[in-house]
């Protein structure tokens, strides 16, 4: 790939830095994969951080629902130019790490708790294995089951960092425990690992127009096609009637007095009013709970994939974390 090329694909993360290509494992990241306690094989991603005998600390990121941690090198490269030893990993179920429904195609889990029960267990794991402050950081679904380990008391970062995290989801217009007892009706008059809302006529085949739920920036959405393309075992579709009984389950735990108020860790919470896959009002909802939370707001500019933006956009919320960060989760002498 030419210079030219590299560059649109990302920017420097500073002055002297060579382009970002968002299209290629880093030389000095390391793909591979950790086991949970059952055996199942997920996914990660580490990088090294640019100065490892001066770590500026570590940030552990995850991404959402149907995602895979390819389409976030972009934001993991920059944080580890800054000096950040940084993991990614896949959700069991999701990216190259494997599917828990009857399909290669469908996104299902029987319950978000097994999801948390991983993020513990990585957590411990992960943090032994790396310098501090130690920062948990997701986007969408990621951001909820973050959260969820937060409140059970199952993760213990310096600092938690949220891209338009499902805290809510956007939908029907109706009250929480109606759109629950939907959702569990129709896993009990179906198979509940059947697709709860349909895609394309193509298993796999991305809708038309996907992209304006996600992205101004074409070049960026691209990314994720080709990647798709490169390796297909990361195309993943709707999720499952369980998945959404079980999203809605897991937001009413969320809701419920005292969980988000009993959080004392510095949250920082990135959100965009025009989202139109979870709920902004939610975030903002949540924003308030949070004993110690921070509050990025965008609108019109910006949709879901905050981190893969157009670069006004994507610049304000990079600077915006790395000045959370620096405030709560300075460097260890």
């Amino acid at each position: 790939m030419n210079e030219a090329a590299a560059v649109k694909r990302g920017a420097a993360a500073g002055a002297g830095q060579p382009p970002i290509d968002r299209r290629a494992i880093p030389p000095h990241a390391v793909e591979t994969v950790w086991i949970a306690p059952d055996g199942h094989e997920v996914r990660r991603i580490d990088w090294p951080g640019s100065d490892p005998a001066r770590p500026r600390g570590s940030i552990l990121f995850l991404p959402g629902r149907g995602d895979h941690y390819e389409k976030y090198l972009e934001a993991l490269e920059q944080w580890h130019r800054a000096g950040w030893r940084v993991t990614a990993s896949d959700w069991r179920g999701q990216g190259a790490s494997g599917r828990l429904g009857k399909d290669a195609v469908t996104g299902h889990v029987e319950d978000f708790a097994h999801w948390v029960d991983d993020l513990a267990h990585l957590w411990e794991r992960w943090k032994a294995e790396t310098p501090g402050p130690h920062v948990l950081a997701a986007h969408s679904m990621g951001g909820h089951l973050s959260m969820r380990a937060a409140v059970e008391g199952r993760v213990d970062p310096d600092a938690v960092v949220l891209s338009a995290p499902m805290l809510g989801m956007n939908g029907p217009p109706l009250p929480l425990p109606a759109l629950h007892a939907i959702a569990r009706t129709m896993t009990r008059i179906g198979d509940p690992a059947r697709q709860a809302w349909k895609w394309s006529e193509k298993p796999g085949e991305m809708p038309a127009a996907r992209n304006v739920l996600l992205t101004h920036d074409d070049d960026r959405y691209e990314d994720e096609i080709w990647w798709r393309r490169h390796r297909p075992e990361l195309v993943m579709g709707p999720a499952s009637w369980r998945w959404l009984e079980r999203a809605y389950a897991s937001w009413r735990g969320l809701e419920e007095a005292g969980a988000l108020e009993a959080v004392e860790t510095p949250v920082l919470i990135l959100s965009t009013s025009a989202d139109k896959l979870v709920s902004h009002p939610a975030n903002v909802r949540a924003a308030r709970r949070l004993p110690h939370a921070r509050l990025v707001e965008f609108g019109s500019e910006a949709r879901h994939e905050i981190l893969r933006e157009a670069d006004p956009v994507r610049t304000r919320a990079m600077d915006a974390i790395a000045a959370f960060l620096d405030e709560v989760a300075p460097a260890r002498d």
